[in-house]
Formats: C-alpha cells, sequence, structure tokens
C-alpha cells in the first residue's frame, strides 16, 4: 500500500520507484531512469521556489540554497518521514549491508517518487508534494543559513576570523568492504587535533569532523565570554 502521504495511485509506479537496481532484472524495473527524471523536477521545484521568494539574491546566494536543499542528506531525512524504507526492495546483499537505510538509495527513492508524481498528475501536484516534504530546510536557507550542513566551509571562515589559520584534514584510517567503507578523519591547526568524524566517504568523514571542531570552538567561546574574555582575546583552544 502507498503511503497517504504519497499523492500517487499507480501501484506499479509506486513498485518501480521503490525497486533498488540490485534487485531488479534490468534497468526498467528498477528505480534509476524516474529518479534520473524526478532529480530534474526537483531541481525545477526548488530553483522556481527561491527564485520567487528571495528576489534579492544572486546566482551564487541562488545556488548555494538549492545546492543544500536538494542534497543526499535532506532528501533522505525526508524519505525517512514518510517511511519510504518499509518499501525498498533489495538484492539480499544490499539488505544485509544496511542498504535499507543508506542515505544515498533513501534520496534516489524520494527523487524517483517525485518523477513518478509528475508522470501521473503532473507539475503542480509534483511541486505540492516537494514543497511540502522539505519545508524545513527551505526555512532554514531563506533564514540566511544558505549552506546548513557546509560545516568546512564554516570552520574555514571562522579558524580565519579569530586566527588566521587554515584547518588540515587527515584520513586516519579506513574500514569496511569496498561496498561499505567506513573513514575516520581528524581535523588539526599547527599538528593539534581539534575535531574527529567517521562517514561512508572521506567528504562525509571531513564534514563530521569539521563540525566536531566547530562544536569545540563554540564551547570554548562560551566558556571564555562567562570569564569576560573579549572576543579578540581567544586563541586556539587548548
Amino acid at each position: 500500500m502507498i503511503p497517504t502521504a504519497i499523492p500517487l495511485k499507480d501501484e506499479e509506479l509506486f513498485r518501480i520507484a521503490t525497486h533498488h537496481r540490485s534487485a531488479a532484472d534490468n534497468v526498467l524495473k528498477s528505480y534509476e531512469r524516474l529518479e534520473f527524471f524526478g532529480d530534474s523536477v526537483l531541481g525545477l521545484v526548488i530553483a522556481e521556489y527561491l527564485y520567487e521568494h528571495h528576489p534579492d539574491w544572486d546566482q551564487g546566494m541562488l545556488s548555494k540554497a538549492k545546492s543544500s536543499v536538494v542534497q543526499e542528506g535532506p532528501l533522505a531525512e525526508a524519505a525517512l518521514k514518510l517511511g519510504l524504507s518499509e518499501f525498498i526492495t533489495l538484492s539480499v546483499s544490499e539488505e544485509t549491508t544496511g542498504g535499507r537505510k543508506r542515505p544515498s538509495i533513501l534520496a534516489d527513492v524520494l527523487e524517483a517518487i517525485i518523477g513518478g508524481i509528475y508522470l501521473e498528475s503532473g507539475l503542480d501536484v509534483a511541486r505540492w508534494f516537494v514543497l511540502e516534504q522539505l519545508h524545513p530546510y527551505l526555512m532554514i536557507v531563506s533564514a540566511g543559513d544558505v549552506n546548513p550542513n557546509d560545516y568546512k566551509s564554516k570552520l574555514q571562515e571562522m579558524a580565519q576570523g579569530l586566527w588566521r589559520k587554515t584547518p588540515q584534514y587527515k584520513v586516519t584510517s579506513e574500514v569496511g568492504a569496498a561496498h561499505d567503507k567506513r573513514f575516520h578523519v581528524q581535523v588539526s591547526f599547527d599538528h593539534e587535533v581539534m575535531g574527529e568524524g567517521t562517514g561512508r566517504s572521506k567528504k562525509e568523514a571531513e564534514q563530521a569532523a569539521a563540525q566536531d571542531a566547530l562544536n569545540l570552538i563554540e564551547r570554548h567561546q562560551r566558556m571564555r565570554r562567562e570569564y569576560g574574555i573579549a572576543e579578540q582575546e581567544i586563541d586556539l583552544p587548548d
């Protein structure tokens, strides 16, 4: 049964939209083609929304905001809230390696669902669905934080402003099989480790390490403010 929050009536279209390539006899029976189409619909809807609601934003701001909303993280979270993980059809190998909760697969399935909605009901219904599901992320970027999950950029800006220093990232370990690797990364300043993170890719692990470093710096700043130390006196945390 199709979840009630998804405006899709065709059971076969829904089945294809939730069918992973690993469990399909051929590409026509998997979500890949629908996902390709849905990705374009998603991009159009979000670009249109941002263009209409932020007439004062230049191309750079619009591009950053759009990228933040249509990236894997928000799409995967929206797919989980819809309960789509329960409906995904996977091969045994994908199932046993956590494919049902894998962000990349969840994001792909949501895009395939969007493509299916467009094909069945047109752009207006697809637009409503996209804006309804991604509303929280649109509100974040609309408030001015067009890179809410880009912790590396935020750490770079903060470090340059406070100390005129650039963070250095280092992969300290790689574990797991080739199809399910985990990377561990440390971020440091002048060889002093300030954050650590783990992820399925180096990029994801670096973002996690940067977020960890930002949390450390923010805690350090709060402590300094409690003791009345001026912002410009803040040095590298011990």
